[in-house]
């Protein structure tokens, strides 16, 4: 890479959870509401870069059992453990008109309808009911729910995200 590139920007698409049997499979929780992403001969990344070749694939419960090419045994199976699978962000569709992806509000600032700014939404951390947004600002961090009651506008070109102030959520306005 040459100085001053940017690296590839990508999307995580599942979390390896476990080792599963002899043979080199792995549990992996689904983030992708793309289910060609765990195909077999669908290929995938690791953070370090490895590339991932889908094997063979199951479904079990709430997630997927996978068998990845590269992965012979539980031994392998086993070191990735804990870790993300990613695609290119190019690999990943437009969203439908007025919605957005969780990836796309990584970088936003979050300012509460009175105009008060929280701060960088770090990440978007999916929940069983609702996913919730980390923003942070000069160490405090916000957990923000992800509901039509509290988020009053996301503007993903200008980068910016309105939520309402909430009593307890958002710290107490500025007095004018």
């Amino acid at each position: 890479m040459n100085p001053g590139d940017a690296p590839a920007r990508r999307v995580a698409v599942g979390r390896i959870t476990r080792a599963h049997g002899i043979r080199g499979e792995v549990a992996v929780l689904v983030l992708s509401e793309i289910p060609e992403r765990f195909e077999v001969g669908a290929t995938a990344s690791l953070a370090d870069g490895r590339i991932l070749t889908v094997h063979d694939v199951r479904p079990d419960r709430a997630r997927l059992l996978v068998k990845f090419r590269e992965v012979p045994d539980r031994t392998a199976a086993e070191t990735l453990a804990g870790q993300y699978v990613f695609v290119p962000e190019e690999a990943v569709p437009a969203p439908p008109e007025g919605a957005f992806w969780p990836h796309q509000l990584e970088g936003c600032e979050v300012v509460t309808d009175a105009g008060c700014a929280l701060g960088v939404l770090h990440e978007v951390v999916p929940g069983p009911a609702n996913d919730w947004w980390v923003v942070r600002s000069d160490g405090d961090e916000t957990l923000v729910p992800a509901l039509k009651d509290v988020v009053v506008a996301v503007d993903v070109p200008a980068r910016r995200v309105v939520v309402r102030h909430i009593p307890g959520l958002t710290a107490p306005e500025e007095p004018e």
